[in-house]
């Protein structure tokens, strides 16, 4: 949070609490109040309108430009809430945190933020329901927190089960086709008859140790080692993932069909967070560094 000095209008982010007793339940309290436009809660935190990337009118991000903008200010305080051996229906840590945000903001008047993971719907649609905080100190809207939210979530199981589909083609293809075939799909022929490499390939082209820059000028060695990965399928470490919990895909069987001639191998699925690209998202400083933390990468040997 920020000291009292640098506040925002708690009057325009903060309504009066009507406590009723038996306290009602969670969905029933959060149902119950009608979220601020977000663009407003923005406006009071003093983000500009440039900086702010709606999803809606009650879900926004925040472009990383507002760091560029408040560079010179002070930091703020970071207060990190956490607990250890958790029950199966949580420990309370984020309603704690909620809580203690509400006390900062509406009632000291300091600008505080709650930093809060996604939930997954693993657990959401177990035992221990959402992650959006409990009673009156919970995130709103909490049916868009709880579930899809800004589709990060899903886009993350998009990028990684490409991926997975990517392997298991790839090591089809290298088992059924010759090396002139697979070179001809890695580095078709333009209309001129020319072929070129693409800026991404030349990575590949330096750890093999290969410094040519034309794809024709490769000896028919270079072209065994540039198109073959050679995966063994006993070291592929990468999993597909989803966001539901479903124990009966903990481990599977891929590539039963009859057109993938005989190319089966077992696998399992993962839950989406627990996916690589997940941790790299959470790490990355720019698209720069998460482009180099994807490139690095270990799928299989």
């Amino acid at each position: 949070f920020i000291p009292r000095s640098r506040t925002m209008s708690a009057t325009a982010t903060s309504r009066k609490l009507t406590v009723t007793s038996p306290v009602p339940s969670d969905i029933a309290i959060a149902q119950s109040v009608a979220p601020l436009p977000i663009t407003d809660v923005a406006a009071a935190c003093g983000i500009l309108p440039s900086e702010l990337i709606s999803y809606g009118p009650n879900k926004a991000k925040v472009s990383l430009d507002v760091l560029n903008r408040l560079g010179d200010r002070p930091n703020g305080k970071y207060v990190v809430v956490t607990g250890i051996n958790p029950t199966p229906l949580g420990e309370g840590k984020s309603t704690t945190l909620v809580g203690l945000v509400q006390g900062l903001g509406a009632h000291l008047n300091r600008t505080a933020f709650a930093c809060l993971r996604q939930p997954s719907q693993g657990p959401t649609f177990g035992i221990k329901g959402g992650a959006a905080g409990g009673g009156y100190s919970q995130v709103i809207p909490m049916e868009d927190f709880n579930l899809h939210l800004t589709g990060d979530i899903h886009a993350i199981t998009a990028a990684n089960n490409l991926v997975a589909a990517a392997i298991d083609a790839r090591m089809f293809h290298e088992s059924t086709q010759k090396d002139e075939a697979l070179f001809r799909r890695l580095c078709p022929r333009a209309k001129d008859g020319s072929r070129t490499f693409a800026p991404i390939m030349f990575k590949r082209l330096t750890k093999l140790g290969i410094d040519k820059t034309n794809p024709d000028d490769l000896t028919p060695e270079e072209i065994t080692k540039f198109v073959r990965l050679d995966f063994d399928p006993e070291t592929i470490t990468w999993k597909r993932v989803m966001d539901t919990n479903d124990r009966f895909l903990r481990k599977i069987t891929i590539g039963q069909s009859p057109t993938e001639i005989g190319h089966s191998r077992e696998t399992n699925f993962d839950i989406a967070v627990a996916s690589e690209i997940m941790a790299v998202l959470a790490l990355t400083t720019s698209l720069v560094d998460m482009r180099k933390r994807f490139g690095a990468m270990v799928v299989g040997s």
